[in-house]
């Protein structure tokens, strides 16, 4: 039987899996992880996906408690400014499109033809939540959809089926530490120490790691949280990484911290905004911004992207550290390998445009604990976890590729070149077909990676890949029906809107 679990690396990925394999196994199972005081965490506010609610949930944690000490904010969706190169946006928000009469809303948008209002505003609510910086809670603490609501005990991403509106923005840091927290008081043991050397057996397995002041520290199961580093994973066993450099083409990020000095001006949603080389993020949490731009330094230094991105951001501030990033942009062959296990960036990276990196930690967790193995060390349990890790991957990276080939600028030599970089097998198809009619769940991305046909058809129609021909069956129906649910849609913002708090009142109103 396993009976220990070594985590090399804290941060995000580290506490993460040490709280949720404590909330799993409790006492059945010894958890230490080993953090060195001298690496630098990489956290600079963090956007994510709707579901990791099912994470706060299965640890049983408030979300009324744990977001005010995490400087947290609420994220209704993704504003994409400036990706045709004319300054408009539009929302790719948590809201699956509705469905008259066996067609989606985007479909009788397309065939109705009526284009004064953009997609997003004649399809979904959330666009004018956005617009409006509303709370998707009451001052009361209700969510503005009461079906919804509640706490999904001890559920995974397995489970996920409706569709919650919401996910988070905060400060990585925090949650780090506040998970810390959590973990030790349910019994993690915490070592502050700098691994100096990682020892293996005549197979090549780990057997320990020698620090340089606790000695060693032995276990069962060893899990790579080191990031980009990949001590063990790489480093130490050799393992192959697999660079996506060739279809995807950013490399290196800067991000700044930015105080915000209007409390009340704080927005809903993550913010990425198409720049000449790449695109900058904003992150908007309870007392400050997070921001950053994400590029390719074939076409830009590190120093212009960071004077660009204070020009942008934080004008007159020089006082503020950037925070230089090198992105390793890419997935090992391999996650699992012999008695190691990495998440996090050890893991795989695929750059932060849709917020996916706290989605692959809890994705990798999660099949962890369902593949968590004994003495046998199955082969066949674990080849099952390296593909599902794979292909969760392998979904984003082509979900990611689409924004680039979709996209209407070609204004620069990097929005140039991004066209014609290469696309993952597959893609191509989908695009093609997406020429001619929306996608559905049986032509996209085959395998679960975190994105319904939705975002999908969100994303190409927002960056105007829009097919040629609406639907050829709904010329043949009455849109009666689907006038009626566009004014319902519209309606029911108008009553949110005027509803719901703005985002910063009902934070503010939890953070007292």
């Amino acid at each position: 039987m396993i009976r220990s679990v070594v985590i090399v690396g804290g941060g995000t990925a580290g506490w993460m899996t040490a709280s949720y394999l404590k909330a799993a196994f409790d006492d059945r199972l010894d958890v230490t992880l080993v953090e060195s005081p001298q690496v630098r965490r990489i956290g600079v506010g963090e956007a994510t996906f709707s579901t990791v609610r099912h994470f706060f949930d299965y640890l049983g944690l408030d979300e009324a408690d744990w977001l005010p000490k995490c400087a947290g904010g609420y994220k209704l969706g993704i504003r994409f400014e400036n990706w045709a190169g004319d300054g408009e946006h539009f929302y790719h928000p948590f809201e699956r499109l509705r469905v008259v009469d066996g067609f989606s809303v985007a479909d009788w948008w397309l065939a109705l033809g009526d284009r004064s209002e953009s997609f997003d505003r004649s399809c979904f609510i959330t666009t004018a939540l956005c617009e409006a910086k509303r709370s998707p809670r009451l001052l009361d603490g209700s969510l503005f959809s009461s079906g919804l609501d509640g706490s999904l005990g001890r559920s995974t991403l397995d489970e996920q089926r409706a569709q919650f509106p919401y996910a988070y923005h905060f400060d990585a840091d925090k949650v780090a530490e506040y998970l810390a927290g959590i973990a030790t008081k349910n019994g993690v043991r915490h070592i502050v120490d700098d691994v100096k050397h990682v020892a293996q057996d005549e197979r090549g397995w780990i057997t320990h790691v020698r620090t340089a002041g606790h000695g060693d520290v032995a276990g069962d199961l060893f899990v790579d949280c080191t990031g980009f580093r990949g001590l063990l994973i790489n480093q130490t066993l050799g393992t192959a990484f697999e660079s996506f450099e060739d279809v995807l083409p950013n490399n290196r990020a800067v991000a700044l911290r930015v105080p915000r000095d209007e409390a009340t001006d704080m927005n809903p949603y993550t913010t990425a905004r198409a720049m000449n080389a790449g695109w900058m993020w904003t992150i908007p949490l309870f007392r400050r911004n997070g921001n950053g731009y994400v590029y390719s330094d074939r076409f830009i230094s590190p120093e212009e992207a960071e004077r660009e991105l204070r020009q942008a951001v934080a004008p007159g501030r020089d006082d503020l550290e950037a925070n230089h990033i090198r992105m390793r942009i890419g997935r090992n062959r391999d996650s699992w390998v012999n008695n190691c296990v990495a998440i996090g960036l050890s893991s795989a990276f695929v750059e932060p445009l849709e917020s996916t990196g706290i989605f692959f930690i809890q994705h990798g967790i999660e099949q962890l604990v369902r593949y968590f193995p004994d003495e046998r060390w199955d082969p066949v349990s674990i080849a099952a976890y390296n593909d599902r890790v794979a292909h969760a991957v392998e979904g984003v990276k082509e979900f990611l590729v689409l924004h680039y080939k979709s996209a209407r600028r070609d204004d620069t030599p990097y929005w140039k070149e991004a066209k014609l970089r290469a696309m993952p097998e597959g893609l191509r198809a989908r695009l093609d077909l997406a020429d001619s009619r929306l996608l559905d769940e049986e032509t996209i991305y085959p395998r679960y990676h975190g994105f319904e046909s939705y975002s999908w058809n969100a994303m190409n129609l927002g960056l105007g890949r829009i097919p040629r021909t609406p639907a050829p069956a709904l010329a043949h129906m009455d849109p009666a029906n689907a006038r009626a649910e566009f004014a319902r849609i519209k309606a029911e913002a108008d009553e949110l809107v005027a509803a719901l708090p703005s985002c910063h009142e009902y934070l503010a109103k939890i953070n007292d």
